[in-house]
């Protein structure tokens, strides 16, 4: 008997084969049959007929870390789970909740608060299994695993404070990673312009890529720099996997203003040279030409050195607040970056005060400067733009958003993100998050339906079965997922069932919390989640460790 059948579907297998017309049958969380069923004793039936069934979504970069632990976490996911997402990667972008020790817990909650819910946890755990197993306790809607924040362990070692590790402190790294690797962790990842991770060397990156070899996982990267070193920080990352051996993938591609969009050509060359010479090299990316992510990415590494507290310091002194102001007007970042004064890249430089727009602010007080640009912000307050966020970010300790535009193209040409998008090499990912507050990057509500519904069947960019396969099977098999991304007997029933010929994204940057249309069920693990435009009130997902 089945639990489950569907009936008279186009299977999209998730592995790149042509669509076929099949029935699928579902015994508990199982796949367990694909092909004709006649006749078969089923306790739900749901008929396919014009619709494709694909394997569930898997987003490899997420940053719903701290959303699972929240009770309203199935409201907050609601516009992922409704794009088809059955499963998260988080960690991303060398940013992990876990592991951490208690003394500097009050930095890192700060640091990451522009992705804490309104119901923050009380950060009970200190290692990956700790945090996992609370994860696990408090119940997920849908998959979840994680990779290790490369900036995580290096605070563990090293704080926040800048420079070149030593030796020692390398190995203590190296052991920390060890540890969260038995613990079920896919990977590591590095978010090359954020403190703690941009002060780190390639040396560094390269020892703990041994680990990542040694234990056959991912490493992936927000590289240094997707502007004016874009290429350097990218020839870094296919160094350290050609020098530690191990599977590297670069995280959401792009190239930020428009003077560096050329770039991209370079970098995919270098990309397929790379593989030739045997490195495992491959990358994601979103259908967006805009970007969210901390507005404190704006400023040069050497204010942040020390973490927040010191930055706080360095901004309220006159003289270090107008250093730090010109160097943001007139430094242009050069390689290594990771050099006393040098810099990954220059955000506003690179896009401009006008295409640098507030995202999210904590505060009721402040939150009608949300959706502005800085330019306007400046105007609004009767300050430079960089007084005015300046200030404001202070007031907001720290934890504001933005949503940076000119990513690999305009609203007015998207030819470079297209160029990115038809490369064999690449996958899909959101890299967005909603914590019900703010704007969210429209990614969060409608990356795969735009993806399937604007350049698949509108644009004709990419055939449907290949599109598919990048948000399935390609993640599954980087992170080294099984039984997952494929639609086969004896693999889990995490499975999309949406209509291609009106599937669509409605999310915009102005007005992000609208749902993608199109997609009418989503099943986790063989249980309901998604029928029909309503989210069931279950809790089916799983805890994945390695």
């Amino acid at each position: 008997m089945y639990s489950l059948v569907f009936k008279n579907v186009k299977v999209i297998d998730g592995v790149g084969n042509p669509w076929y017309y099949a029935d699928v049958g579902i015994e508990g969380d199982k796949i367990v049959h694909v092909g004709r069923i006649e006749g078969a004793d089923s306790r739900r039936i749901i008929e396919g007929k014009n619709m494709a069934l694909a394997p569930g979504f898997i987003d490899m970069h997420s940053h719903s870390d701290l959303i699972f632990l929240s009770e309203k976490q199935a409201e907050l996911l609601e516009g992922r789970i409704r794009q088809g997402i059955t499963t998260e990667i988080m960690g991303n972008c060398g940013i992990s909740v876990s592991p951490v020790r208690d003394e500097i817990k009050p930095v890192m909650e700060a640091s990451v608060g522009f992705l804490t819910p309104a119901d923050k946890p009380s950060w009970e755990w200190n290692n990956m299994a700790e945090y996992l197993d609370l994860v696990e306790k408090t119940g997920v809607v849908v998959n979840v695993g994680t990779l290790t924040g490369h900036g995580a362990i290096r605070a563990l070692v090293k704080g926040f404070s800048g420079g070149i590790s030593s030796p020692k402190e390398i190995e203590e790294m190296r052991g920390f990673l060890k540890e969260t690797l038995e613990q079920g962790s896919f990977g590591l990842s590095s978010g090359l312009i954020y403190a703690p991770g941009m002060f780190a060397d390639t040396n560094e990156l390269t020892e703990l890529g041994e680990i990542i070899a040694d234990y056959d996982r991912i490493f992936t990267s927000h590289i240094r720099g997707s502007s004016e070193t874009d290429i350097e920080a990218h020839q870094e990352i296919l160094t350290i996997g050609e020098k530690a051996g191990c599977r590297i993938h670069r995280s959401h591609y792009e190239a930020v203003g428009k003077e560096n969009w050329h770039k991209i050509e370079t970098t995919l060359e270098m990309d397929e040279k790379a593989r030739q010479r045997g490195i495992d090299m491959a990358f994601d990316m979103f259908p967006y030409t805009a970007a969210n992510t901390m507005m404190i990415a704006i400023y040069p590494p050497w204010a942040l050195d020390g973490g927040w507290p010191e930055f706080v310091k360095r901004v309220q002194d006159p003289g270090t607040r107008k250093k730090i102001e010109n160097d943001i007007a007139n430094v242009v970042p050069t390689w290594p970056t990771w050099l006393p004064g040098s810099w990954p890249h220059n955000l506003v430089k690179a896009a401009g005060w006008e295409n640098i727009f507030i995202q999210f602010i904590p505060s009721e007080k402040n939150k009608k400067h949300e959706g502005c640009n800085l330019e306007e912000l400046g105007l609004r307050s009767g300050e430079s733009p960089f007084d005015a966020i300046t200030d404001l970010l202070v007031e907001e300790n720290g934890a504001i958003t933005q949503l940076i535009f000119g990513v690999s193209g305009d609203r007015n040409d998207d030819s470079p993100l297209r160029t990115i998008m038809r490369h064999p090499l690449g996958g899909f990912c959101t890299d967005a998050w909603d914590i019900g507050q703010g704007r969210p990057s429209p990614a969060a509500y409608g990356t795969y339906p735009r993806i399937l519904g604007k350049y698949v069947r509108d644009e004709k960019l990419l055939p449907l079965e290949d599109a598919v396969r990048r948000m399935t099977s390609f993640p599954a098999n980087r992170l080294g997922l099984k039984g997952r991304g494929i639609i086969a007997e004896g693999y889990f029933a995490d499975l999309v069932l949406f209509d291609p010929d009106n599937i669509r994204d409605l999310a915009t940057y102005e007005d992000p919390r609208q749902f993608s249309e199109g997609i009418h069920y989503v099943i986790v693990n063989g249980q309901v989640l998604l029928e029909n435009g309503e989210v069931g009130a279950i809790r089916p997902g799983r805890v994945l460790r390695k």
